[in-house]
């Protein structure tokens, strides 16, 4: 068993985005995204874009990108997100890895609305989510 206090780093008792409402695509996931040779090269499907918490698309790097890459991602990202954003980025990050599972093994099972495609790198997501608790 972990040994943490579960309250400081908690996505559920993370403060609220107070910030301005910023443009978000909202739907950064696997499918959304090209990449060539390893390299992002483009984002498609604007259908959910709105303006809200920088968290939310924050969550796509542990959706999106391999183990190594993580950091530097959060890194480079700007502005710098505090360390409530980063909190519940990773609340949106594994409610969205659980939510690819469970349409991911819908699709596994032939259940309407499943797509096996998903379990794979939702799975993968949680595994570098687990990664991070501290």
């Amino acid at each position: 068993m972990v040994d943490r206090d579960p309250l400081p780093d908690d996505a559920v008792t993370a403060p609220r985005w107070t910030g301005p409402a910023l443009w978000i695509h909202a739907d950064l996931r696997p499918a959304n995204v090209l990449t060539a040779d390893g390299t992002l090269c483009g984002v498609i499907d604007f259908g959910d874009v709105c303006a809200g918490d920088p968290a939310y698309d924050l969550a796509a790097g542990w959706l999106l990108l391999p183990d190594d890459t993580i950091d530097h991602f959060y890194a480079a990202y700007q502005p710098t997100p505090d360390a409530a954003t980063m909190r519940r980025a990773r609340g949106w990050a594994m409610a969205r890895a659980l939510s690819g599972i469970l349409i991911g093994d819908a699709g596994v099972h032939g259940r309407p609305g499943g797509k096996p495609t998903r379990g794979p790198p939702a799975h993968a997501a949680l595994q570098r989510l687990i990664a991070t608790v501290r």
